[in-house]
């Protein structure tokens, strides 16, 4: 019997102490992801997400399948809404009184698991597994936002991963962009997608599955919580200090794995120690934090085999899942919280750097054997057993380098239509202006800019440097006014303030206007 039929027909069954629901048809027994049909050589493929979709649905009351977007290509984005609601529309789910939780897999096409955990998961919900998690929560289930690059199979993408050796996807979209670098300029139809349905369903908690390479450790999956400085400590709080000891306390006590925050070995001398990714907000988890939501990654350890990473990810998410139950009244109460704080007059982070742990902590790296992919000859690495506990820094958060004050408001001018545009797609509430009345604003005297030599990920970066100046100008008509004292304040912070390292004028959204500017065309009401 293999490690995931053994784990997953009785341990995991019993880590989460599942009921079945009552008034519900199992799910027939064939119905198999790619890789349980194949013994774990080949991953599922859009048409067959969508039919595993359709049997789940027909098969079990509880689950409801709807889509919230298109690919580049025209592919409709499907989604599971799963739980007890008499309404599964995003206005009934919103209405439920349930915490909400999406899971995510696929943004990167070539990093299947996610993909393949989320599908039987609601195959397990059809066949009447879980249903004490639906006593207090809605599942949201996305089990491929990259359905584009999922088609994109070949065997020698992801160079290294172990498996699939039937191949898998790519890692950017249709376009050649990166879904997961498209949170905060929206250039991507995925990312504008999951924006929206962030808008329509409001979920508590945010959940993206990946596979991640590099640094040899020995960890089966490692996980991050939102990283820019920005994001409310009641966010990251609730994750670092209740829910991920949690979770790797269980998967060492039931299983013997090893789950840790997410990193890579970096640096020499002084410098060398763990460290994990960027702060900013263009990554998924990063960019539902400045939302006031528990943005999650996990990243499974892409030299354990195709069927380990299955396990080490389902792992994750039934964990994830029972915390969110056990503790959906305070996760609930806790979002209600962040959203009804007003940050005007705070100081937030506009730029930051790696900061260093207070003390060194004990790393576990591990090592790796070479093997063959049988059909393409490409070299896999497959993890070994070793464990070796190496001391070092960790520099899994970061320190501000540049902050600004968060003001009133913002003045948009309507000539901005791009800004704008992509304002309303994430969700900001503005007003237009009708009076020609005086009042006092600042405005952003620019010093400095510099524009990067390079594209990326289809933009050219944009540096600008200066200060806030004040002034007193007339009210002017037809200008957008973007308060800040709504939920969405950290990331209008974040998206409209000129030195942002994320922000709209980073990426060029701002067009032309800024080309040899002495000023920045968005002002702030003080």
């Amino acid at each position: 019997m293999t490690i995931l039929r053994t784990l997953t027909a009785v341990a995991l069954a019993v880590l989460l102490s599942v009921a079945r629901a009552d008034a519900q048809t199992n799910a027939p027994d064939p119905l198999l992801t790619a890789p349980e049909r194949t013994d774990f050589i080949e991953t599922t493929r859009y048409v067959d997400v969508r039919d595993f979709m359709r049997s789940v649905a027909d098969a079990s009351p509880l689950i409801h399948l709807t889509t919230f977007g298109y690919t580049m290509e025209g592919r409709a984005l499907p989604l599971a809404v799963v739980g007890r609601i008499a309404d599964p529309s995003p206005a009934g789910v919103r209405a439920s009184g349930r915490t909400v939780i999406y899971l995510q897999g696929g943004i990167h096409a070539g990093e299947v698991e996610g993909k393949e955990v989320l599908l039987m998961l609601l195959r397990e919900v059809a066949q009447g597994q879980h249903g004490e998690l639906l006593d207090s929560l809605v599942l949201l289930v996305a089990p491929v936002l990259n359905a584009d690059g999922n088609e994109r199979v070949e065997l020698t993408n992801r160079p290294l991963q172990h498996g699939p050796i039937g191949g898998m996807g790519t890692r950017a979209n249709a376009q050649g962009l990166n879904i997961n670098r498209d949170h905060m300029k929206l250039d991507t139809p995925e990312a504008r997608s999951f924006a929206q349905m962030l808008n329509a369903y409001d979920p508590d908690i945010g959940v993206d599955l990946h596979t991640t390479n590099g640094t040899r450790h020995a960890y089966h999956l490692t996980y991050s919580p939102p990283l820019h400085p920005s994001t409310d400590p009641r966010v990251t709080g609730i994750l670092n200090q209740e829910l991920f000891p949690r979770l790797r306390d269980e998967v060492r006590r039931r299983y013997g794995w090893e789950f840790y925050d997410y990193g890579n070995l970096q640096g020499e001398g002084e410098s060398r120690g763990w460290y994990t990714f960027d702060y900013r907000a263009l990554f998924n988890n990063n960019y539902l934090g400045l939302r006031n939501r528990l943005g999650v990654l996990s990243e499974a350890y892409s030299y354990a085999t195709f069927e380990e990473r299955i396990v080490a990810t389902k792992l994750f998410v039934e964990e994830t899942l029972g915390f969110a139950h056990e503790n959906a009244t305070e996760i609930r109460r806790l979002v209600e919280e962040v959203d009804g704080t007003s940050l005007v007059g705070e100081t937030l982070t506009v730029r930051a750097e790696p900061e260093r742990s207070a003390e060194p902590v004990e790393i576990l790296l591990g090592g790796t054997t070479e093997e063959r992919n049988p059909y393409s000859g490409a070299p896999m690495l497959r993890r070994t057993d070793e464990r070796r506990a190496e001391r070092m820094s960790e520099y899994l958060t970061f320190a501000p380098t540049v902050e600004e004050r968060v003001p009133a408001a913002y003045l948009v001018p309507p000539e901005l239509a791009e800004v704008l545009a992509t304002l309303e797609t994430h969700g900001v509430s503005m007003e237009a202006l009708t009076t020609g009345d005086e009042l006092a604003v600042e405005r952003f005297i620019i010093e400095q800019q510099d524009i990067a030599d390079q594209e990326f990920e289809g933009r050219i970066e944009r540096t600008i440097e200066g200060n806030w100046e004040s002034d007193s100008v007339p009210l002017p008509e037809g200008w957008f006014r973007i308060p800040l004292d709504q939920p969405l304040g950290r990331l209008i912070f974040a998206l409209l303030e000129p030195r942002s390292a994320d922000g709209l004028a980073t990426w060029g959204t701002l067009g032309d206007v800024m080309d040899g500017a002495s000023h920045y065309p968005i002002l702030r009401v003080p």
